[in-house]
């Protein structure tokens, strides 16, 4: 999870998801993980945002690259504005 910025909150959590062999990346599946994260957290730590991955950017020791996801998401949301 990052944070990213949010025209209406200034940064919102998103999560970003790998799947197991087995499973799609639907809306209903991404509402289902933001629930029961919902429950474990308070309510403003649960991810607004949800984007199933095929893998996360890592360290050669296998730390994820956390500022590479949020660099991604600013030029993203550049781009579309």
């Amino acid at each position: 999870m990052v944070g990213v910025p949010d025209p209406q909150r200034t940064e919102i959590v998103k999560a970003f998801v790998i799947l197991a062999p087995g499973f799609e990346g639907t809306p209903e599946l991404a509402e289902e993980l933001a629930l029961h994260v919902k429950k474990q957290l308070s309510a403003h730590a649960y991810p607004r945002q949800i984007d199933f991955v095929a893998e996360l950017p890592k360290t050669p020791s296998g730390k994820i690259q956390r500022f590479l996801l949020r660099k991604a998401e600013v030029e993203k949301q550049q781009q579309q504005n």
